[in-house]
């Protein structure tokens, strides 16, 4: 009887090592997910940052940020383009 209740008792701190694991595991990802959201909302902001910037600055920008307005301008003038060509093939 004795290797039964060492077996029994194995069994059972087996069991509460891996629900404890497991728990962990659950964790983790639980705080992994809000680091993403965090992640996201910086994201957002920095997005909502460079246009609100871009907006007031975009003509005549401070040095550093020069090239950034100068590659928008050059990506806004391009689908401007872009979409006046697609009103040539529709023929409007």
């Amino acid at each position: 009887m004795e290797f039964f209740d060492k077996l029994g008792d194995k069994v059972i701190t087996t069991g509460k090592q891996v629900t404890e694991k497991a728990k962990d595991i659950a964790d983790i990802a639980g705080l992994k997910r809000q680091i993403a959201v965090s992640e996201d909302v910086i994201r957002k902001n920095y997005i909502e940052l460079g246009k609100l910037y871009y907006e007031k600055h975009g003509q005549e920008p401070e040095a550093g940020y020069d090239a950034y307005c100068w590659t928008i301008a050059d990506a806004k003038e391009n689908i401007e383009d872009l979409q006046e060509e697609i009103r040539k093939v529709k023929g409007i």
